[in-house]
């Protein structure tokens, strides 16, 4: 693509990295046929290529983002399948997070988009605050009925039932069982803290039964991404720090040998660290190290290698890959493998390169559009016939489990309980219910 910036503009070094993304695009469309905004809406300008002239106009311009720019800005899910497709190697998650940011800098959005945004960015970072809202909302639930647009997705999205805060999730050090083999420090998360608290749980078994010694070390918090994805870079690349201080103390202490991450979303982030920081010396280089050290669960579960299972179930298994894991990541045999391997039957799901609508915080904040794409993955799910429904990400697992009639567990659930640990609460909630035909 031929771009028109100034030489005053590439001094930026952002924008210099945008237009060579920009350069590398061929016009090609291969990825409208992935993206599922424009699956859904057939619309250009809900495409990649789409958007990548919106943005170009933008940024060539020096011009402030217009309500035509941020709307199709915005109905993008960051699910990058288009970077999987593109043939050319256009980065566009890099062109998409430098667009949102100058939005965020230069359009003034309405005035319930704004507080939404705000609320959003500081409740679902912060567990503490997190538990709060989600016990508001269950003490609000009579109320459901009168709620509509982001506020209904706010009560859909809230959980039935409140979970315990665990103490695995804080700073401490848990032995590996037998010879340690590997020392890694595990991002217990945010919002899955508050959500799921027994995908760490199952975590921490699976991967000390298996020789890894585990630390969860303090001043860790949320990886950045739900900030910085939403144009909020500031708060984003503060988080970013303080966990890159976090962990180069416990690299230059005791060690590391990999930094693991179960929530797929937060993988894709943490890996970036180092670009994230390129342009601060005192950064870069920790910044770098920490990225090259993080690792996917299933990652570090598959270069261990999985112990027998002491119990094969035999349940079909619909097997949901995150976006941000296969496309985020590029990280698709290892779980199947793993899964595979426990004596789980996999199925996959048709469409499987399509976002179930979670996206962060998409579905909260583009609810009529999630919606559509939940229904495709239900009922893609539903054809495989399968038992229950595992997913590498607590976004895709709320989402489907908002809706779905099967259980809806991450694979560390399973793996833990095929090699010793506890079935899944969710599945054991589930088990019992005949789960019925989907109109």
């Amino acid at each position: 693509m031929q771009t028109h910036f100034t030489l005053a503009q590439l001094a930026d070094p952002d924008l210099k990295e945008a237009e060579k993304i920009l350069r590398a695009c061929v016009h090609c469309g291969f990825c409208t046929a992935t993206c599922p905004t424009y699956v859904l809406l057939g619309d250009e300008l809900d495409s990649p290529r789409g958007r990548i002239y919106l943005i170009k106009q933008m940024l060539e311009g020096g011009k402030a983002a217009t309500a035509k720019v941020a709307k199709h800005v915005d109905r993008c899910l960051s699910c990058l399948s288009c970077m999987t497709t593109c043939p050319s190697g256009v980065n566009y998650m890099h062109l998409v997070d430098h667009a949102r940011g100058h939005v965020e800098k230069s359009y003034r959005r309405p005035l319930d988009e704004r507080v939404t945004r705000a609320v959003l960015g500081r409740v679902l970072s912060r567990p503490a605050l997190l538990r709060a809202a989600l016990l508001a909302a269950f003490l609000a639930r009579p109320l459901k009925a009168l709620a509509r647009g982001r506020l209904r997705a706010l009560f859909d999205l809230a959980p039935k039932r409140l979970a315990s805060r665990s103490p695995v999730d804080r700073p401490q050090v848990f032995p590996a069982e037998g010879e340690r083999r590997m020392r890694a420090a595990l991002l217990s998360g945010c919002a899955q803290q508050a959500l799921a608290p027994s995908i760490n749980e199952a975590t921490v078994r699976l991967l000390t039964r298996h020789g890894c010694e585990v630390v969860v070390t303090k001043g860790v918090g949320c990886c950045g991404a739900l900030t910085h994805h939403m144009g909020k870079e500031c708060l984003g690349l503060a988080d970013v720090r303080a966990n890159v201080a976090a962990w180069s103390r416990e690299i230059e202490g005791a060690g590391l040998d990999a930094i693991v991450v179960n929530a797929s979303g937060c993988g894709t982030m943490v890996k970036d660290y180092g670009f994230l920081l390129r342009k601060e010396p005192e950064w870069a280089e920790r910044g770098a190290r920490v990225a090259a050290l993080a690792r996917d669960v299933s990652e570090v579960v598959a270069s261990l290698g999985l112990d027998p299972p002491v119990r094969r179930s035999g349940l079909a298994v619909a097997y949901h890959s995150a976006c941000s894991l296969q496309h985020g990541q590029r990280v698709n045999a290892q779980p199947r493998t793993l899964l595979a391997a426990a004596g789980f039957e996999l199925r996959e799901v048709p469409e499987g390169h399509l976002c179930c609508g979670s996206a962060g915080t998409y579905n909260m904040l583009q609810p009529e559009l999630s919606q559509r794409l939940l229904a495709r993955k239900l009922a893609n799910i539903d054809s495989t016939g399968a038992e229950l429904v595992a997913a590498g990400n607590i976004g895709c697992i709320m989402q489907l489990s908002r809706a779905s009639a099967r259980a809806v567990v991450h694979p560390v659930e399973l793996l833990d309980w095929a090699t010793g640990g506890p079935p899944p609460a969710a599945w054991e909630a589930r088990r019992a219910e005949p789960i019925p035909a989907r109109a």
